[in-house]
């Protein structure tokens, strides 16, 4: 399996202004690659809209065209910057066009407060006695806080606001014992009530964004009070990003606890697999969907849970608030209805213990077999809540 661990850096004044460059310099390079791909396909187009085609059948640019070229035709800037750094970047182009003809967005050019990071494939960095050896650029002081385990493949440099990490990328090659299923829980995601399991609890959303709304609403109307391309606005504009980024660590930290405890007490969890980029879309929940952290959140739960030995089970999320969860009966509710009543049976559950419930049943009764019979389990596990 891979693991990623990340470790704040401190380099010195020279360093920064080095580090800087190379990020000028890959962001550079990505924008006249990506510029050069755009111009060979509007010319490809036009050939073939007017079937004039003076050089031969048509021809695409591929990472292979570009990294060649490079190789024959460095400038001097790109002469400083360690050659793997600068193939990296064209792969990253690269890896941007497959995703665009895999249904994503377009490849964009990128600005220069947008570009933050350029990585070592292979070679060219070194940890010793509490430094970070970066070709080209000098010895680091790092704090390395824990071990790293596994065998480093990668290592990226990221700036973040005014602040510098360097993050390893490592393959682990040890087995994973999987731990028997004794505790299971199904996991239903909400806005009102972040997580709400099958046994009754919810955990509530600490909503951070909400809460520095004010702090960030007052240092953005100071940045919008200076003067663009002033020295003043830039020192604005770090200190709404330390806002920002405040949040993102919050929430970030929020995810990591929550997702320990989920793992440390069951051994499997089950979520809805839902299209959080879909939903986001919505203007109304967009903002309370992005402060809840939802994709987060079950990425951490799922590679901690691999981790452990642990299952995590993704199910498919149509139609949990609908279904009893006791006879399977679809009661058709709208959003205001938060209590579910079966006319069957007669349940009646919360409207979002009874979508856990399903979601649970479902990531039993589909991909863990061996733990059936279903109702035997549930009450052995949940304290018999499937006999009301």
């Amino acid at each position: 399996m891979k693991k990623a661990y990340t470790f704040r850096i401190y380099p010195g004044r020279n360093q920064e202004v080095k580090l800087i460059r190379t990020l000028d310099t890959c962001r550079h390079l990505y924008n006249d690659s990506l510029e050069e791909r755009r111009r060979q396909a509007e010319l490809n187009r036009l050939c073939s809209e007017f079937q004039v085609y003076p050089w031969g059948k048509p021809e695409w640019i591929s990472y292979e065209n570009q990294a060649n070229e490079l190789a024959s035709s460095k400038t001097p800037i790109q002469k400083e910057v360690y050659s793997q750094v600068l193939q990296n970047v064209l792969k990253r182009l690269d890896r941007s066009f497959k995703n665009f003809f895999n249904g994503f967005g377009y490849p964009r050019f990128q600005g220069r407060n947008r570009y933050n990071t350029f990585t070592y494939p292979q070679s060219g960095f070194e940890i010793r006695d509490g430094k970070i050896k970066l070709s080209r650029i000098g010895n680091v002081r790092i704090f390395q806080h824990r071990e790293i385990e596994g065998k480093i493949k990668t290592c990226t440099i990221k700036k973040d606001v005014d602040q510098w990490y360097a993050i390893f990328t490592t393959e682990i090659d040890r087995h994973i014992k999987k731990v028997p299923v004794e505790s299971m829980i199904g996991i239903d995601v909400g806005l009102s009530s972040l997580l709400i399991l099958s046994n009754g609890d919810k955990i509530e959303p600490p909503e951070y964004l909400r809460k520095s709304e004010k702090k960030l609403a007052k240092e953005q109307i100071r940045l919008s009070r200076k003067k663009k391309g002033s020295k003043n606005r830039n020192k604005q504009r770090i200190r709404v990003a330390r806002v920002h980024k405040k949040i993102r660590n919050q929430r970030k930290d929020f995810a990591h606890k929550t997702s320990r405890e989920l793992v440390n007490n069951y051994d499997l969890i089950a979520f809805e697999n839902l299209n959080i980029k879909g939903m986001v879309q919505n203007h109304h929940l967009a903002k309370s969907i992005s402060d809840a952290g939802w994709s987060q959140l079950q990425t951490f739960t799922a590679y901690k849970a691999e981790d452990a030995g642990k299952q995590c089970e993704f199910v498919v999320a149509n139609g949990t608030s609908q279904e009893c969860y006791i006879c399977g009966n679809v009661e058709h509710l709208t959003l205001a209805n938060r209590v579910f009543r079966c006319s069957r049976c007669g349940n009646i559950e919360d409207r979002d213990v009874n979508a856990s419930f399903n979601i649970l049943k479902r990531a039993v009764g589909t991909d863990c077999a061996e733990l059936t019979p279903v109702e035997s389990t549930y009450k052995g596990l949940v304290g018999g809540r499937m006999s009301h």
